[in-house]
């Protein structure tokens, strides 16, 4: 790569680090590189620090925006993107498909299965997805998607212009080093400007029963309701309505 390309490389990967250092409930940055390997320019290594088998809506919100961190920080040091985001547009499109049409994790659609997927590998066919929804459900379904991330796409944006100063050392030092561990990026990132925890979502708050119903042949008995605990649900998010692999390549 010529010093130019370096230079793109460099804002790119850390853009990516910066933007899943500074949400809340990201995974730790371990590893960020600017050499080459295989197709990639550079990567971006995400990973949790124990194991995890399921993600919240607010993680996922997170790991839209650290996918499309690198996209935003080209926008925002050079105003003009590049095709090293392909990828990560790609992934992030898809993780959004799949918040809307497989999670429930959108207001207007609720917690509906929208679509099948078929795999028939023995056809040497790779996984589809068939469609069972009305063209109106359609339209809605691609409303939803692009809203995700057009709304992590600028929180990306706007956490890279809240720390651009932090950003401009950690890719004086990405120029100099090429790698950086994750005590090296700790580091970096000390006066990290950081985001909140995102507030509670529950969808649709007002179909949640604030108590249990009655046992029967116990109604004569009770006292008053009993709480499930829903009453002390937080508002839901007034933030996007929208976090990949753990490597992120470009």
């Amino acid at each position: 790569m010529n010093e130019h390309e370096r230079l793109i490389t460099a804002y790119h990967e850390g853009g990516h680090a910066l933007v899943a250092a500074a949400l809340p409930q990201s995974d730790p940055v371990h590893k960020i590189t600017i050499l080459p390997r295989g197709r990639a320019l550079g990567y971006t290594m995400v990973l949790p620090d124990e194991d995890k088998y399921s993600q919240t809506r607010a993680e996922l919100l997170d790991k839209l925006a650290y996918m499309l961190g690198g996209r935003a920080a080209e926008e925002l040091v050079f105003h003009n993107p590049t095709t090293g985001a392909g990828n990560d547009i790609e992934k992030a499109t898809n993780l959004a498909r799949a918040m809307v049409t497989q999670y429930g994790m959108t207001q207007r659609l609720g917690a509906v299965r929208l679509g099948e997927n078929e795999a028939q590998p023995f056809l040497g066919r790779d996984l589809m997805h068939s469609r069972n929804y009305s063209e109106a459900v359609a339209a809605v379904v691609d409303e939803e998607i692009s809203k995700l991330i057009t709304e992590a796409h600028q929180e990306a944006f706007d956490i890279l212009t809240e720390n651009r100063d932090v950003l401009d050392n950690l890719v004086v030092q990405l120029l100099e080093r090429e790698t950086l561990d994750k005590a090296e990026v700790a580091e970096i990132f000390e006066p990290l400007r950081r985001r909140k925890v995102r507030p509670a979502w529950t969808g649709s708050d007002s179909r949640i029963p604030s108590t249990l119903p009655p046992v029967a042949g116990e109604a004569a008995k009770d006292k008053g309701p009993t709480s499930t605990g829903a009453d002390t649900v937080i508002a839901p998010d007034s933030g996007p309505d929208a976090a990949p692999d753990a490597a992120s390549a470009s």
